[in-house]
């Protein structure tokens, strides 16, 4: 956690500003679908129930919002097992929804061990019922260390939404999409765990002795702490055929020769957070995305995901894919990169710099609890990017993630542009050499492209 960024001053519960104004745009998402009866809305009065399509997402981009501020409020929630929920999440709400998602697939059999669950004996479902269902159950069960106020507003929304939904759709079609959607959920949380990542939050830091030598990771100042999971790499993946999926190959040769290429790389991120312009400490500030202050980083992708499904309207099932590609995505992203991390060791800037170039250097953002190679960052910002990209194209966008924060909001022209600057931040904040954001960039990439292979659409 960055010592220059003070906590909110509501850290301790929900942002009620947020959570309110996040129903609201629930109900009027529901008014605006132009539909005045029970069965309009269940698609009913046709005979023919009504596909997610024709559907807004206010239900999920109201859901993930939460889960940001759960994410953000609930202690020991590490990126890798933030990345994790929302893999789990995004999947559940897919799953959920595709028996009213004509011309998509279910991912059983497609994703690592996931078999298929029930399908629904009778087509007429209400969808947004269904996600909200979905949604509830899995983020229930990934947080269930969430403190008391929290676990309620978790049961808050839920109800909030069910009051709308229960006053115009009939009561067995309402009843049979709750219990779609509860069922899926329990399936996918039976099946997440048995990942290696199961509780993660309780055990992010286990034994581990570290390999000593010339060059490899060591703990950092300012809290010297212990590697913060070193076996993540070996968990299951979404898509990915394992965790050494993707690897970019080794790190530059370690060398403290002045004439090596090492020490040349060493130096230029002395130097540059040694010399950072304003707009350079910007950046590092915006992508920092600490612990405990913000939704962490693969928090900050999902945050993107929900601003483009609201700015272009999307529909509840496009949003539903958007949120389980680059939910796998980030998920996978980390297990990737933890698999490198923990397979070349390396060390960081700090160390290297301290030892031979400056004693009492410090970097602008607080060094985090493992090895250096790749960037964290720049895997889950290339992976999300890949996905994002594949799904919209080229779009351009204004990310305001931290708004609430009081940091100014950044443009950018695309997905992949974000995604580098989200990766070159690390640099600037003087925890990542050049080469681990270049190959990390290359290596999220290829994350992304396994699930964009995947077999969504019939």
């Amino acid at each position: 956690m960055s010592g220059h960024e003070g906590k909110d001053s509501d850290a301790g519960s929900l942002t009620r500003r947020k959570f309110l104004s996040g129903l609201s745009r629930v109900a009027a998402g529901t008014a605006a679908l132009g539909v005045t009866g029970p069965a309009a809305l269940a698609g009913l009065g046709s005979g023919v129930p009504r596909p997610a399509s024709s559907f807004g997402a206010d239900v999920p981009t109201a859901w993930f919002d939460l889960a940001l501020d759960l994410v953000r409020l609930t202690p020991a929630f590490s990126p890798p097992v933030v990345a994790r929920v929302f893999g789990y999440a995004g999947v559940t709400l897919y799953e959920a929804l595709v028996p009213g998602m004509p011309g998509y697939l279910s991912l059983a059999g497609r994703l690592n061990d996931l078999g298929a669950a029930p399908g629904p004996s009778d087509p007429a479902h209400h969808w947004p019922t269904v996600a909200n269902a979905a949604l509830a159950s899995i983020f229930r069960s990934q947080f269930p260390t969430a403190t008391i106020e929290n676990k309620a507003a978790m049961d808050a929304l839920e109800e909030s939404l069910a009051d709308i939904f229960r006053t115009t759709v009939p009561p067995g079609i309402y009843r049979r999409s709750v219990d779609r959607g509860r069922g899926i959920a329990g399936h996918i949380f039976d099946w997440s765990k048995l990942d290696g990542g199961h509780e993660g939050y309780l055990h992010n830091f286990p034994p581990y002795a570290p390999p000593v030598g010339p060059g490899l990771w060591v703990p950092t100042p300012p809290g010297f702490l212990p590697a913060l999971q070193p076996f993540w790499g070996s968990n299951r993946p979404f898509a990915l055929p394992s965790g050494a999926e993707c690897d970019p190959g080794p790190p530059l040769a370690y060398s403290e020769e002045p004439s090596s290429a090492f020490f040349a790389e060493t130096l230029e991120c002395y130097e540059v957070v040694t010399n950072l312009s304003p707009e350079q400490r910007t950046i590092a500030l915006f992508w920092s995305d600490d612990p405990g202050i913000t939704g962490t980083p693969p928090g900050h992708s999902i945050s993107i995901v929900t601003q483009v499904v609201r700015g272009h309207g999307f529909t509840l099932d496009v949003a539903a894919e958007a949120y389980a590609r680059v939910g796998m995505a980030v998920a996978d992203a980390f297990v990737s990169c933890w698999n490198t991390k923990y397979r070349y060791n390396l060390l960081r800037p700090v160390t290297y710099i301290r030892h031979l170039i400056d004693p009492s250097w410090s970097s602008l953002l607080v060094t985090p609890p493992f090895p250096e190679y790749t960037s964290g960052h720049s895997v889950q910002s290339g992976a999300a990017a890949q996905v994002l990209t594949d799904l919209f194209g080229t779009v351009a966008f204004t990310d305001h993630t931290h708004d609430d924060r009081g940091l100014t909001p950044r443009s950018f022209g695309s997905f992949f542009e974000a995604a580098e600057e989200a990766a070159l931040s690390r640099l600037y904040g003087g925890i990542h050499f050049r080469t681990a954001i270049v190959l990390g960039l290359e290596q999220g990439r290829c994350v992304g492209q396994h699930v964009r292979d995947l077999p969504f659409r019939a």
